[in-house]
């Protein structure tokens, strides 16, 4: 028996039209603005209104420990999770310098990091346990830890729009954790293992084969399951699953949903395969370099609003990204239609 529901509904349509004839009258010509045209309508639908707001968008960093790190999936040793956790706390990751440059609120989730941070501003503590199993050996978690990191990530969704936000971004820090990306990115779409492995931090090519021949015997172990709460036991991370969790809820709340790179998709995958109405909800912000990115965007049937080639995590390129959506909105709500400013369309030159 699954531990929870989640209700998403897909937002109303009827706006679609008045919103289309808004956009349109703008003092430009037809599409001229590209694809902020597209996302300044999404946003109008989603909050269901012409003029649309964005109220206190907030970062959330999710974190957490892999068992399986320590086998030598990553080219990194699993402590520097823990030590990236300090290093946002005191504000000097790549992700703290977006944020503040682009004014969104940050916090840091400790999803199951293998260490004791106690209480620290900008830290919230939903630790489910130190760091998962070792998915070569058995599943990475059991259903009871998945469940309850997804409903702790619900949680913090519910509250950030209990306090008046509507727009969440969403990253991750997890020494391992492209390596279940990965094996949930294979697991949740048709493609085949090798071709959604990439260097993660950067391994080089011994290290990249060994990843691979690693990530075959835990899917030798676990097999693929098509089912998303099991692919996610299987192989999955706390901070997957929590943010998976907190996606769901975000959306449920009828919030923005700002989609990192290749980590975070992985836990859209798992979200969307249990509701996919959650897709209307969410704004992809990049194309990662990750080679399994361009598998999942393909298997959502979307795009991402640029390509740096980043391949950083933390949720950077979602705030990267976030003044583009500020644009979209700012556009409808502030610029001028041919009539107001008095010039002619090109009706009115026919």
């Amino acid at each position: 028996m699954r531990f929870m529901t989640f209700t998403i509904v897909r937002p109303d349509r009827g706006l679609a039209a008045a919103l289309q004839q808004r956009i349109d009258t703008k003092t430009k010509p037809l599409g001229a603005l590209g694809r902020l045209e597209g996302l300044a309508r999404q946003i109008g639908l989603i909050q269901q209104s012409l003029a649309p707001v964005l109220r206190r968008p907030h970062m959330l960093v999710f974190a957490g420990d892999h068992g399986a790190a320590r086998a030598g999936v990553s080219a990194y040793p699993q402590e520097v999770t823990w030590q990236m956790v300090e290093n946002f706390l005191a504000g000097g990751a790549a992700i703290n310098v977006f944020a503040r440059q682009t004014g969104m609120a940050l916090s840091v989730v400790d999803a199951g990091v293998a260490r004791d941070f106690g209480k620290r501003p900008g830290l919230i503590d939903a630790k489910v346990a130190p760091g998962t199993a070792n998915y070569l050996e058995m599943p990475a978690m059991d259903a009871a830890g998945r469940d309850t990191a997804m409903a702790r990530g619900r949680e913090l969704a519910r509250e950030l729009a209990g306090q008046g936000c509507n727009l969440v971004g969403f990253g991750e820090m997890g020494i391992g954790n492209t390596a279940s990306a990965s094996l949930l990115t294979h697991c949740l779409t048709c493609a085949e293992l090798d071709i959604v492995i990439g260097r993660g931090t950067g391994l080089d090519d011994a290290g990249l084969t060994r990843k691979r021949q690693l990530l075959a015997r835990a899917v030798a172990r676990g097999g693929r399951p098509a089912d998303p709460l099991e692919a996610l036991a299987q192989y999955g991370g706390f901070e997957i699953a929590m943010m998976a969790g907190a996606m769901l809820g975000a959306a449920e709340s009828g919030m923005v949903l700002i989609i990192d790179g290749f980590i975070v998709t992985s836990a859209l995958l798992v979200a969307h395969a249990l509701c996919p109405a959650i897709i209307d909800y969410c704004v992809f912000a990049h194309r990662s370099q990750e080679p399994g990115h361009a598998v999942q965007l393909a298997h959502l049937n979307t795009e991402p609003l640029v390509q740096l080639d980043l391949r950083l995590g933390e949720g950077t390129g979602a705030a990267l990204v976030y003044p583009l959506v500020q644009a979209a909105v700012n556009f409808l709500n502030e610029m001028a239609s041919f009539e107001s400013a008095g010039v002619s369309d090109q009706e009115s030159a026919q």
